[in-house]
């Protein structure tokens, strides 16, 4: 699916309409999420009509004022837009995270092709591995509002990794940025064992207390003393 739009320029739906044009860009906004291609145009009464609705749908998945962890989502608006003045009246209504293609760009005519795109409004959505999930969507979040993304998340088998346990992981790297901080926040019961074993452990050894224990070997160090510590 990232393949889509690699060696493209996406842009965001910001005040500031950032480009993204890297590979790596690119990679970090697409990559193992479900991907909605919206196509319409500003002269379709059909798409006005839809656009709210799309909007809304969008916004209380992306949006932490309406959910507490972003859905593994992505929107493209595909203007099939006249003019630049049409394409910008739609994207005023939509989301700040919405993505689109510049109005020069000619790709927005192939994917309007590639998916054989005829009536809009369209939702084309796409698993994290490029293939259709649904032709179009649009009755579909009429209907079902947000549900859909539970079924959309179902047939892709999109796995959330932010809320894997770190054994679930053969690889380290596919941990999640937050593990570090799980990983604080949600001792294990061996965990909390181990440390409570290593307090009583100290505690008893020599009749000394931890803090003393710290002390004694601080000044071990200052004095130069490279020992490790042996068991009487």
């Amino acid at each position: 699916m990232v393949d889509l739009f690699l060696n493209r320029v996406l842009v965001e739906n910001n005040s500031d309409q950032d480009e993204l044009n890297t590979e790596r860009e690119i990679i970090g906004i697409l990559e193992n999420r479900i991907l909605m291609l919206f196509f319409a145009s500003a002269d379709c009464e059909r798409c006005q009509k839809f656009v709210p609705v799309l909007n809304s749908f969008f916004k209380k998945l992306k949006d932490p004022a309406y959910i507490e962890y972003p859905k593994l989502l992505a929107l493209i608006y595909i203007s099939l837009d006249q003019s630049v003045q049409q394409q910008e009246k739609i994207l005023k209504e939509l989301n700040k995270r919405t993505l689109f293609l510049a109005f020069e760009d000619q790709y927005r005519e192939e994917l309007q092709v590639m998916f054989k795109v005829k009536d809009i409004p369209a939702v084309v959505v796409l698993r994290p591995d490029g293939s259709v999930l649904s032709q179009n969507a649009v009755q579909d979040i009429y209907r079902l509002g947000t549900d859909c993304f539970r079924n959309w998340q179902e047939s892709a088998e999109l796995v959330e990794r932010t809320f894997m346990f770190n054994e679930e992981f053969d690889d380290p790297n596919l941990r999640s940025a937050t593990d570090p901080v799980r990983r604080l926040k949600y001792k294990t019961e061996d965990d909390k064992r181990k440390t409570r074993w290593w307090k009583i452990w100290v505690k008893g050894k020599d009749g000394k207390n931890e803090e003393e224990m710290d002390e004694t070997w601080d000044m071990k160090r200052k004095n130069g003393d490279k020992g490790i510590w042996r068991k009487r």
